[in-house]
């Protein structure tokens, strides 16, 4: 057995820091490193980043959006490990270049002209030729034609013969260093760029995420970061005539506050839209107050075209609601409810209730968004305003095409069309579950001959809208469809129209008729109102009248009885419009196109309406917009050192790519008779490439003149 010396245990820490170093110097590190980097930016890149947590429930659900929180992946880009890959990173690249340029500036250094005479023959391009002067002087020519053509020359003079050596291309090994530091650059630009600081002061300097709400001037101070901060990239909400000066930094799990040396007044933001309805222009004529010396600074931000100001840059990233004022109108859609107005802002909410005494129900009206402007393609009969395909019609042609080739498709049919203002807000229980509402202020015409209101609703955000249609009146508003839903549940008014419906439609001859027809009247608006239902469960609509039919009719006879109960339900309902604008003191419809079309619109829409999920249906009334615009604002003292870095990068990369490291050497000695030279000469290239062999040709022809002999194994 060997005895361990003390020598050798002296030895162990600098072998395993030898190893250490060897291991994080090495290629396959780095590009194992870079492979992560690469993996985690594909990541970052299709997930969303820095969004709420609920969206990522309902994407991923409550299991996989806990691991994907717990990995950081929601803000992947400042995940500690993700920070330490780049750290990682920096050491692997900066010690390979630590290690490996010494020896390349020797090497650029070196001109080799200590080369044996009897290595040239090993060379792949090799020439040989007999030259007519001596050595000295032939030397002295190659030497200078060499120089003069770009090449760095040196001469040897030995016992026996001159050795001319020469080298070109080192800008290649050059670009090694650069493409190298290039990447280590661009890592610590990154990493001062990023949240490493932001981090570093909420683990050194005592600084906390704020996980609660309020006003940003209540946030306490250890929630808020100082003016002096030296990196950060945060978001700045200003509405249109007031001043913001804090913008707020987006963290896994909270938010941090950044106050900025300067305030920003919005005076006016400006949008513009192409005819698609797509903003073609972001603009924001802003105000720069400096708090330091209350300079004022007028600038304008536009997409691409940031301000700056005392070394902080103000982009334009979006823009926003700033707090519109809106009135509301509220419809029922339910019998007990009672027409009202409201008013609000956007991004507050207002209490409702619903119902008499203590069995009141409390709901909550959220005002959510206003859109003055909703293009909307119209060219496409197949498309809905919903957005998907009418289960009504047919289109076999459209079908066929989405299953052809390219060669094969028609142009998409458009017709572009802005629809007007619309609302959107959010009606809560008091268990605190609540759905979504989108309705457009102005009827559409959806090409069906009456103007409709879309009235929008869903369940989910994940959910796509579906739209209630409502008729418009003559006068264009929805008056005259809650008038006659409303009519349709008063049991007297629906008596008085069949009345009315019998003695118009039985000719006087036949009074036998009268009672007859007006029971099969008087049912069919029953089961219309949703007074009966089958088996105790009321239904209404065109649906409890198919559920009668295929109950009391045999199958045989249902055609024939459907088209009578149809045309005696359209015209008891016809009567019951009448009576209602009777009542109401409206003047009652004629008998032209536009009453056809808007009672079989309104029957389509009084069938849908008990599907409508609310008592009452807010319309927007008026509105007095206020735009916000939302910046960012960046200190990013990393941004210069990235630039030098993609310089770096793209030059060693050509460098690297394009520039061939070329060495000569071209070996003179005296001939046997001692009247001239016998000259050797070989080329070597770090890339053997079809212009190194078309190089070494000219050169030898060049050099060595016409009485040369080449060889190329």
């Amino acid at each position: 057995m060997s005895e361990i010396t003390d020598r050798d245990v002296d030895q162990t820490p600098s072998r395993a820091w030898s190893a250490a170093v060897e291991l994080l110097s090495s290629m396959r590190f780095a590009i194992a490193l870079l492979t992560i980097i690469c993996i985690a930016s594909v990541i970052g890149t299709v997930l969303k980043q820095n969004e709420p947590v609920n969206n990522y429930i309902n994407q991923f659900g409550p299991f996989w959006a806990q691991v994907f929180g717990a990995l950081d992946l929601y803000a992947i880009y400042s995940a500690w490990w993700f920070l330490l890959i780049l750290a990682f990173l920096v050491i692997s690249t900066s010690l390979c270049i630590a290690r490996n340029t010494p020896k390349i500036l020797a090497d650029l250094k070196a001109y080799k002209e200590h080369i044996r005479e009897q290595s040239l023959q090993a060379f792949h391009h090799r020439a040989e030729a007999a030259l007519p002067s001596v050595p000295e002087q032939e030397a002295h020519r190659i030497g200078q034609m060499l120089a003069g053509g770009g090449w760095k020359v040196r001469l040897q003079r030995r016992e026996n013969g001159w050795m001319v050596a020469a080298k070109a291309g080192a800008a290649n090994k050059i670009g090694y260093i650069a493409a190298h530091s290039a990447i280590v650059l661009i890592c610590l630009g990154g990493l001062l760029d990023g949240d490493l600081i932001v981090r570093a002061q909420t683990w050194f300097n005592g600084k906390e995420l704020y996980r609660g709400g309020g006003l940003i001037s209540e946030v306490p101070a250890q929630h808020r970061l100082a003016a002096s901060n030296p990196t950060f990239r945060g978001n700045l909400l200003v509405a249109e005539g007031t001043v913001a000066s804090t913008a707020i930094l987006s963290q896994s799990g909270g938010i941090l506050l950044q106050d900025l040396p300067f305030a920003i007044e919005l005076k006016k933001f400006i949008v513009e839209y192409y005819s698609t309805g797509m903003p073609k222009l972001f603009a924001s004529d802003i105000v720069i107050h400096d708090k330091a010396t209350g300079e004022k600074r007028e600038a304008r931000v536009e997409v691409n075209k940031p301000a700056s100001f005392k070394g902080i840059e103000i982009y334009q990233s979006s823009f926003d609601d700033g707090g519109s004022r809106v009135k509301l109108k509220a419809y029922p859609m339910a019998q007990a409810t009672v027409p009202f107005e409201v008013e609000g802002v956007i991004g507050n909410s207002t209490q409702l209730v619903r119902g008499p005494g203590a069995a009141a129900e409390q709901l909550t009206l959220e005002f959510s968004g206003l859109r003055v402007i909703n293009v909307e393609n119209f060219g496409d009969k197949a498309l809905t305003a919903t957005g998907g395909a009418d289960v009504r019609s047919v289109d076999l042609r459209a079908s066929l095409e989405q299953r052809l080739g390219s060669g094969n498709k028609t142009v998409t049919r458009k017709e572009l069309r802005n629809v007007g203002p619309s609302v959107s807000y959010k009606l809560r229980d008091s268990s605190g579950q609540a759905r979504e509402f989108h309705n457009y202020m102005l009827p559409v015409d959806m090409g069906e001959g009456t103007p409709v209101f879309l009235l929008g609703v869903r369940d989910k955000p994940s959910e796509p809208l579906r739209y209630l249609r409502v008729p418009a009146d003559e006068a264009g508003a929805m008056d005259g469809f809650v008038r006659l839903r409303q009519a349709l549940q008063d049991r007297p008014m629906r008596e008085l129209a069949v009345q009315r419906y019998a003695a118009r439609a039985v000719d006087p001859a036949r009074p036998d008729m009268v009672e007859a027809l007006k029971g099969s009247a008087r049912k069919a608006l029953d089961l219309f109102a949703g007074v009966e239902g089958k088996d105790g469960k009321p239904t209404s609509g065109l649906q409890a009248v198919v559920e009668f039919m295929d109950a009391n009719v045999p199958e045989a006879e249902r055609a024939r009885a459907g088209e009578v109960l149809v045309r005696i339900l359209n015209g008891a309902l016809f009567e019951l419009d009448t009576v209602a604008r009777e009542k109401a003191g409206v003047k009652p419809l004629d008998g032209g196109a536009f009453t056809q079309q808007f009672m079989t619109q309104a029957v389509l829409s009084l069938g849908d309406a008990q599907l409508y999920p609310a008592p009452m249906a807010f319309l927007l009334k008026d509105f007095t917009q206020v735009q916000a615009s939302v910046f960012q604002v960046a200190r990013a003292p990393g941004k210069t050192i990235v630039y030098l870095g993609c310089a770096l990068l793209i030059l060693g990369i050509f460098a690297m790519l394009y520039v061939r490291e070329r060495r000569l050497w071209v070996w003179l000695a005296p001939s046997t008779d001692g009247t001239g030279t016998r000259a050797t000469m070989a080329l070597s290239s770090n890339r053997k490439t079809m212009d190194g062999d078309r190089e070494f040709d000219q050169l030898s022809q060049r050099l060595l003149m016409d009485s040369l002999r080449t060889e190329n194994p």
